[in-house]
């Protein structure tokens, strides 16, 4: 860890905060003057800095102030502690305009301060720690048709300010795109801070965003500095937008509207300059018609939508994922990477990953520590994953047959062109379906896939039928296609004699 900077020109405060530092195991270099630091950032940077607010040695009374704009300018991630006497109230204002961590009030206590540089240095650790990632590796891999349209709106986007919603399903890699939008943006030097709304309680979610004043609520025994103020000049990502309780909605409407906002228990409005990119699994406009979501508020978020496919339409871009995932686990065990069989490989690509990307990625994480061999082979894949084909009547392929049995009614009394147009729609929809089961199945090394997959099929579809019909059965067969006896005696081999 880099050491914490203290900039104060009275001897007596460094020799504090220097001895009480140590105490706490935490390295610690001072400073009398803002020039000195400013020729010390030329060649190192700080974890935290922790600065008095008038010193001599600036162009103002002020520079403490001064030596802020400059560090930031520098250092955008870098978290600055302001140190400021009760009568300089008005220019920690100013402070935390200009981007600052926190303001430690004089005559501190010496806890509150080691708390608060504590607070300051795990989030420049966490901020490190996501750089490091991200730049270790790029931002959003994908070859498919549907991720290169996304990498094209990113394209567009990257010189708007405008909002966005990012709609996909949980796991599909949305803060990805969110931190894709904002590093390509006018805003990428200023901070990308993500808050994921349906993780925060509900009674805590107004501060974490807002912040609040000293004495607002029960507990709040110092100002806190909301999402909206540590994203100043930047990018606040909104996940899972659509769990945002309904008197929130209304604050952030009106952020959104004129770009003012008060902390929890306070009376000044505060600017936001801000960029808001908000995301969400759920279905907005479902929430709307059930009154759940604001409607000018979705409509506010909405400016510019975003889908971002789940990880089985792009099932092409499973191979290059999962690669990378397995190289991104070895690194950070410090171990060889782990490599798939092709054999695996073709089973990865036929399963249907409903937690998308995130559960491919645990998954070459569970691979890397526990996978026996260097090369991985089917067998060395969790149990759930190399089991038996897939139930129709639960696999994708079977929530597809639901559309089957209300395709037949529709067909009946159509037109003819209605009538193929339906057929072929459901042809289609079962041809890919078909083709992902009997994948599966083949990839697992199978020599009954045709028998499997035929008794399935028929059951599946006899049993729709008879649903269809109310269990009459000749109805039944009559809407399929096939004679009396034949559907008797399908019903008994398959052991569908209690459907009605």
């Amino acid at each position: 860890m880099k050491p914490i900077w203290v900039v104060d020109d009275d001897q007596s405060i460094r020799w504090v905060l220097e001895k009480t530092l140590a105490r706490e195991n935490l390295p610690c270099r001072s400073f009398s003057n803002s020039a000195d630091v400013l020729v010390a950032m030329e060649t190192e940077s700080p974890q935290v800095l922790v600065s008095d607010i008038r010193m001599p040695g600036g162009a103002t009374p002020n520079a403490g102030l001064e030596l802020l704009q400059q560090a930031k300018a520098r250092y955008p991630g870098l978290p600055v502690i302001i140190m400021t006497a009760f009568s300089d109230l008005e220019s920690a204002v100013s402070a935390f305009q200009g981007g600052a961590f926190e303001y430690l009030p004089k005559p501190f206590d010496v806890d509150q301060a080691v708390e608060l540089i504590r607070r300051a240095v795990d989030e420049s650790l966490r901020e490190a720690a996501i750089e490091e990632r991200i730049e270790a590796t790029p931002e959003i891999l994908g070859q498919a048709p549907a991720m290169q349209d996304v990498f094209r709106a990113i394209g567009r986007l990257s010189q708007s300010n405008v909002t966005v919603l990012i709609t996909g399903e949980s796991g599909s890699g949305k803060e990805l795109v969110a931190r894709a939008l904002h590093r390509h943006s006018p805003r990428a030097a200023h901070p990308f801070i993500a808050l994921n709304t349906a993780a925060i309680p509900k009674e805590l979610l107004e501060s974490e965003l807002f912040g609040h004043e000293r004495g607002a609520f029960t507990g709040a025994q110092a100002m806190r500095r909301g999402r909206f103020e540590q994203a100043e000049g930047g990018t606040l990502f909104l996940d899972e937008i659509g769990d945002m309780p309904s008197e929130l909605q209304t604050r952030l409407l009106r952020v959104l509207s004129d770009g003012h906002f008060y902390r929890v228990g306070g009376h000044s409005p505060m600017k936001a300059n801000v960029r808001v990119i908000a995301a969400t699994h759920q279905n907005l406009e479902d929430l709307v018609r059930q009154g759940l979501f604001r409607e000018d508020l979705y409509h506010r978020l909405n400016v510019i939508r975003l889908r971002l496919p789940a990880l089985h339409e792009r099932q092409e871009d499973i191979p290059l994922l999962t690669r990378n995932f397995l190289q991104k686990s070895a690194s950070e065990l410090g171990v060889e990477a782990k490599k798939i069989s092709d054999a695996a490989m073709k089973l990865l690509v036929t399963l249907p990953f409903p937690g998308n990307v995130r559960q491919l990625e645990n998954l070459c994480h569970w691979l890397t520590v526990m996978a026996p061999a260097q090369v991985v082979e089917i067998k060395d894949l969790p149990p759930e994953m190399r089991g038996a084909a897939p139930d129709m009547t639960r696999a994708p392929l079977g929530r597809m047959m639901q559309n089957v049995a209300p395709a037949i009614g529709r067909v009946d009394g159509a037109t003819a062109s209605d009538a193929d147009a339906t057929v072929a729609s459901v042809d289609e929809t079962w041809r890919i379906e078909l083709e992902r089961t009997a994948a599966h199945m083949l990839a697992l090394d199978r020599h009954d896939v045709m028998d499997v997959l035929t008794r399935q099929f028929e059951a599946t579809l006899i049993r729709m039928a008879l649903r269809h019909t109310g269990g009459r059965r000749i109805e039944a067969a009559q809407r399929l296609g096939i004679g009396r006896n034949t559907i008797t005696r399908k019903i008994q081999d398959l052991g569908l004699d209690d459907v009605r």
